[in-house]
């Protein structure tokens, strides 16, 4: 028996298995197609999903196909700039920058190579799940062979875990067959997104109000235009994505024609040479689903929720779910940990996605507004927002943990805790290793100060951090690691 089965190796799925094979844990994953998928989908991640790199131990496979960026602007339907939540010249309190493109056959390439690495993971490709059972002591999974032998060690056709994660998508079978239903954000609009390799710069309209210190080349650029919202996204290389809203009286496959697509995308690249790679429409939708855990079952990724795109939030979700799950499935496993130690899974991440969701669902009714005299009131009033939040970045609309395995009340609970670049060049969990970690104010770090600063401006002598780089609490040392064993029913190992 294995200790976890994962239903499904996207980049969430391929993810779980490396962090949890790190920790020690015996992992299979089973993927219904016999080869990733080729084209990109995901396209965006931010400082805190490369800090999970750095955890699973694949960050040095995957950093050289990433491409930092420098936010994201907001333009209204005068083509005057309304919200700029860029981050150049701004410090990286985390250790990496705030916005990465990358290409995602690269990404989930680089992250099933990386099984290798991480311990007792087994990938079984065309292997389509079928249903499932469970008992007080695992999970039996059913599933189909596509092309492909049974398992020499495995009874044909299923497998026995002691835990499942779903990561099998948005039509998630494991949700359907657990019979877990979404609850529905009242988010849906049509857009058509194309994804194109260009040879030059893509040629934007005339803009005012454009910061002197933005490139239009590396921000994702949202186009608030009641004639046609749509954005246009920075790459990795010369890949580069396009999503345009489809309009009320248009017909999705119409307007996936070639020649439809061609005319939208030519707009914007004049006289530059460019091969479209993908066109298709999505319907963008704010949908969470009601139980993210079934007895041993766990929903993660777009199984558990699914957000319009507007921050670029979406797989950063996913890989949030599994960094939850991977540091508390290790510690039943191996410090023995109650088992109800997951049973804080949801509520810890549930009002977390909700939080993003909701900026991100605030965000897409204004950039869908079709109507010119609303859509300059709302120009207007989020220029007014704007002035009063200068300096915003993207990652201000990510919440902190309110509840869970958190020190309410204690300055910082359950916010991301810094990662200082050291003086080696080095960033701090390099240096300081992952799991639990204790930093005490007169604790000699390589910082320059950081950590000390940090605490000083919290009026607090010591922080205990989580394996996910969320902050337990704040106080006193020995207070934090007695209310830290009280919470875990264990005293695990911390690193001080």
């Amino acid at each position: 028996m294995f200790d976890v089965a994962i239903i499904g190796c996207g980049p969430v799925g391929a993810m779980a298995a490396n962090l949890l094979g790190k920790q020690g844990l015996s992992v299979v994953v089973l993927e219904k197609e016999l080869e990733h998928y080729p084209l990109p989908r995901a396209v965006h991640l931010d400082h805190e999903m490369m800090r999970l790199f750095q955890s699973a131990g694949v960050i040095d496979r995957v950093e050289g196909d990433m491409v930092a960026t420098d936010g994201h602007l907001h333009v209204g339907a005068d083509h005057g700039v309304i919200r700029y939540m860029g981050t150049v010249g701004k410090p990286r309190p985390f250790g990496w920058a705030n916005d990465y493109f990358f290409y995602q056959p690269e990404l989930e390439a680089h992250l099933r190579d990386a099984f290798a690495d991480n311990g007792r993971i087994e990938l079984r490709l065309g292997a389509a799940f079928t249903g499932l059972e469970q008992d007080a002591n695992g999970v039996t999974v059913h599933y189909d062979l596509n092309g492909t032998e049974p398992h020499p060690n495995d009874t044909y056709g299923q497998v026995k875990a002691r835990w499942v994660i779903a990561c099998d998508g948005s039509r998630s079978p494991v949700r359907k067959a657990l019979g877990v239903e979404l609850d529905d954000l009242q988010f849906e609009e049509p857009w058509l997104v194309v994804d194109a390799e260009v040879e030059g710069p893509v040629t934007f309209p005339a803009l005012t109000g454009v910061p002197a210190d933005a490139d239009l080349q590396r921000l994702s650029v949202m186009m608030c235009d009641p004639a046609r919202p749509a954005t246009v996204v920075p790459g990795r290389r010369n890949h580069r994505r396009w999503e345009f809203m489809l309009l009320p009286h248009e017909d999705d496959a119409v307007m996936m024609q070639p020649e439809n697509v061609a005319a939208l995308v030519g707009a914007w690249m004049k006289d530059v040479p460019h091969t479209i790679v993908r066109a298709a429409t999505y319907r963008f939708h704010g949908l969470v689903a009601e139980r993210w855990q079934v007895g041993r079952v766990f929903l993660a990724g777009d199984a558990a929720h699914q957000t319009p795109p507007f921050f670029g939030q979406g797989m950063c979700h996913g890989l949030r779910d599994v960094a939850n799950l991977a540091w508390k499935m290790a510690a039943v496993a191996n410090d023995g940990a109650p088992e109800s130690l997951l049973e804080t899974y949801q509520p810890e991440r549930d009002p977390h996605v909700r939080g993003v969701i909701g900026a991100a669902v605030a965000a897409g009714r204004y950039i869908c507004e079709l109507d010119r005299a609303k859509a300059a009131a709302r120009d207007a009033a989020i220029r007014a927002q704007a002035a009063q939040k200068q300096g915003e970045t993207a990652a201000d609309l990510i919440p902190a943990i309110a509840t869970g395995i958190v020190l309410a009340g204690t300055p910082s609970a359950g916010e991301r805790f810094i990662q200082p670049v050291l003086a080696d060049g080095r960033k701090l969990d390099d240096l300081a290793g992952q799991g639990w970690r204790l930093f005490q104010r007169d604790a000699d770090l390589p910082d320059n100060g950081a950590v000390a600063a940090w605490l000083d401006a919290r009026g607090v002598p010591a922080v205990l951090v989580r394996p996910d780089h969320y902050v337990f609490g704040t106080g006193e040392a020995q207070t934090l690691l007695e209310a830290r064993a009280a919470m875990l029913g264990t005293s695990l190992t911390v690193a001080a």
